[in-house]
């Protein structure tokens, strides 16, 4: 039979410590077993209450409220902008239900921008800056619009700084070769409108010089040609 080995100096230490620190843990674990129990009990029942939350309250509800922004925004597109805010009558939902039955949802915000988009085109310009300012953008297309529509907001009611810094970030904001050029010459005619003319030429000059495919470039080119003389 083979000799055991002698444990060295160092393997005893080591092993003593090992057995000193299982000792030392089961006496905290004894001492405060109450505590931890409870912890661990505290911790389960609050991630079997998200659980719970999540798929039986929070994803249903994010599911009709995404049902019922589809039927608003039907209307919506089919340009019955009163139906589309309210739905009167028909047992739907419009836009301003949407915002206050299903708020924190995905579709409670949208129906922030269909709301403040509605009340644009029905001539309600306080309505239309209130829900578009609430709207919060968390896309590549939907700023610029937003920016945009405030910027006519604005523009109605005559308040040209605000209604000039909103066509600015329209022109700016996740900038591309379609909403840009298109909100610089809405830019462009307002400045050209309040006399601005420079400001108006440094846009339209942006829109031939940046963007010579647009549908803008044609407009752009001869207002320059005009207001260059």
């Amino acid at each position: 039979m083979a000799r055991r080995k002698k444990q060295t100096k160092q393997e005893e230490d080591t092993l003593i410590d090992v057995v000193g620190g299982v000792n030392n843990a089961q006496d905290y674990f004894e001492r405060n077993r109450n505590t931890i129990l409870g912890i661990a009990v505290g911790f389960a029942l609050l991630v079997g209450a998200f659980v719970v939350y999540k798929y039986m309250y929070l994803d249903p509800r994010k599911a009709e409220a995404s049902t019922a922004l589809a039927e608003a925004q039907e209307k919506f597109e089919s340009a019955a902008y009163t139906e589309a805010l309210d739905a009167p009558g028909n047992g739907g939902k419009g836009f301003l239900d949407i915002i206050d039955e299903y708020s924190g949802t995905p579709a409670a915000n949208t129906a922030q921008f269909y709301a403040g988009l509605s009340y644009l085109h029905l001539g309600k310009f306080e309505a239309a800056i209130e829900y578009l300012s609430d709207y919060k953008a968390k896309d590549d297309v939907t700023p610029a619009f937003k920016f945009g529509a405030l910027g006519d907001a604005h523009s109605e009611l005559g308040n040209s700084a605000e209604a000039i810094a909103n066509y600015k970030k329209a022109a700016s904001t996740k900038g591309n070769d379609f909403t840009t050029p298109f909100y610089l010459l809405r830019l462009a005619s307002f400045q050209e409108k309040n006399g601005n003319s420079d400001d108006a030429v440094a846009a339209y000059e942006r829109i031939t010089k940046e963007f010579p495919k647009s549908p803008q470039f044609v407009e752009a080119e001869k207002s320059l040609i005009r207001l260059k003389g």
